[in-house]
């Protein structure tokens, strides 16, 4: 699946692990791992390029600022809007693949008939909240990096949604769904796009193929008597679709029904029959 309602970013050209990205006219060159075929294009002397992303070889990287770069700045998709903002490891605050998503759940929410409550997990900068937020639903936004809800917050205010549509928590994902659950909150809507490896505040080790049927499973426990959707991504190379559907299959749908599907996420490039991928993503829909 894939979106073409991107107006400010599109995928110029793809080779020699790397990508070739407009952001709203700033022009990025960021390594990507899928991309193993050959440019056709000579893209570090591509007319108007920004800035490139050199990784070390001891980890990480820099960015090699080639023209005017602006510090951050906002581009568009539809009715939502987003600071971008060069960060270390490569990111930009956003992952535009994902539109197809936020186009799918703000449709459904919009449809509801009621007011949703969302839970969006290792919810980052926010795209998804922003999306099912502007959509009319309420949005408790989970991450455990401050300085990644504080970015969510600036896109949820530059998309002009009001005050107390969004509850921001700086915490550990799993500890927090487990305290929900005690608490007896229930949500109607469940997003998650876990880490494929990460620590908890104790130190604990998180390996997603170890971790993502239980922590599925957990937040079953969250969910409304009449739940609306849960959505899992994933950008783990090699889980294929049929795992995150078989997840779901094995612990939302069991006893609740409904429709469960699961896709690869990409995004259309500029140049002829090249599509890139961007990672896989699994849907849970309730058919009552």
């Amino acid at each position: 699946m894939r979106t073409a309602d991107w107006k400010d970013y599109s995928v110029i050209a793809t080779g020699d692990g790397y990508k070739l990205e407009s952001w709203a006219g700033v022009i990025l060159l960021r390594p990507d791992p899928q991309v193993i075929w050959k440019s056709a294009v000579d893209m570090n002397g591509y007319k108007g390029l920004t800035a490139k992303y050199i990784r070390s070889e001891t980890g990480g990287g820099k960015w090699l600022i080639k023209g005017k770069m602006p510090d951050s700045w906002t581009v568009s998709y539809k009715d939502l809007k987003f600071k971008i903002k060069p960060m270390g490891f490569k990111h930009t605050g956003l992952f535009p693949e994902q539109a197809v998503n936020w186009d799918m759940m703000a449709e459904l929410i919009k449809n509801a008939g009621r007011e949703i409550n969302v839970l969006n997990l290792f919810a980052y900068t926010g795209g998804a909240t922003v999306a099912c937020a502007k959509a009319g639903a309420k949005v408790c936004h989970v991450d455990a990096s401050k300085g990644m809800v504080e970015r969510a917050g600036e896109n949820v205010r530059l998309s002009g949604i009001g005050d107390g549509k969004v509850r921001y928590i700086i915490d550990d994902c799993k500890k927090f769904v487990e305290r929900e659950i005690r608490r007896g909150r229930r949500y109607d809507a469940i997003i998650m796009d876990p880490p494929s490896y990460g620590r908890g505040p104790n130190g604990e080790m998180w390996k997603l193929e170890n971790e993502l049927y239980p922590f599925v499973e957990l937040c079953s426990q969250v969910l409304s008597d009449n739940p609306l959707f849960v959505l899992i991504n994933s950008y783990t190379t090699g889980l294929q679709p049929q795992v995150l559907k078989n997840i779901l299959e094995l612990t939302i749908a069991k006893g609740r029904g409904g429709k469960t599907d699961a896709y690869e996420v990409g995004l259309k490039t500029q140049e002829n029959g090249v599509i890139l991928p961007c990672g896989n993503s699994g849907i849970w829909i309730n058919g009552k």
